[in-house]
């Protein structure tokens, strides 16, 4: 399921974009959750994940710019659209990672060229993301932003980049499987990401985020010349 949020101040607006955002989704045979927001504070307020937002720069009390501003230095990931009446605002949109801009009034046209696009990229970017589901929550995580894997007691736990542990349950061989060859397993508990892998010494590997995993000595040999051939490839 994609998760799509529209945040405008004016209502006729956000049901402009949810007709159009429906339409296409429906044509794509893709399923969609879509919320509206009717400022940014009420948007920060929320606490459950965006994969889209369509937001609009020109609000009341807190603009779209300040709203993005303080998604982003959140935990907001997903791909940003703003609704503007201004051109010139595209420049400042690239201090948040916008993605695109619509220009009001949003024709369905111009609309769909940016949401094909859009699509096409989200499209590319699950092959080198892990779908991991929790209860009836989805999360896209991308492969590069996971050191390393632990499982305890049946659950996996994700080490990201950004130093937070995601769990959930899921056997370990399968794992294995979606994450591919950029990543070993070391031990019967862990596996690492050999992007992140910082150096090996006497039994541990040491990651780039300073934690320390522990590599059997079954598989101490393949290690070795797995991180070799690795970096024969880099």
């Amino acid at each position: 399921m994609i998760r799509i949020a529209v945040c405008d101040d004016e209502s006729y607006m956000s049901d402009h974009i949810k007709e159009m955002v429906c339409d296409f989704f429906r044509k794509k045979n893709r399923e969609i959750s879509l919320r509206t927001f009717a400022g940014g504070e009420e948007l920060l307020s929320y606490d459950g994940q965006i994969d889209i937002l369509f937001l609009d720069i020109q609000m009341k009390d807190m603009d779209g710019m300040e709203t993005a501003r303080k998604l982003r230095a959140g935990k907001f990931r997903g791909f940003l659209i703003f609704i503007t009446v201004l051109k010139e605002m595209v420049f400042a949109s690239f201090e948040v990672q916008a993605y695109d801009y619509l220009v009001k009034p949003v024709k369905k046209t111009q609309f769909e060229k940016t949401m094909e696009r859009l699509y096409a990229s989200m499209q590319n970017a699950r092959e080198d993301s892990l779908l991991v589901q929790k209860g009836y929550e989805g999360r896209i995580i991308p492969k590069g932003e996971i050191v390393f894997c632990e499982i305890i007691d049946r659950k996996i736990y994700l080490n990201l980049t950004s130093s937070e542990v995601v769990d959930y349950y899921e056997r370990i061989e399968n794992l294995e499987t979606k994450l591919g060859n950029h990543f070993f397993r070391c031990h019967r508990s862990y596996l690492i990401n050999l992007k992140h892998l910082k150096g090996y010494k006497n039994g541990t590997a040491y990651m780039d985020n300073g934690r320390e995993v522990p590599v059997s000595r079954l598989r101490s040999k393949e290690f070795s010349s797995v991180v070799l051939q690795y970096m024969k490839n880099m």
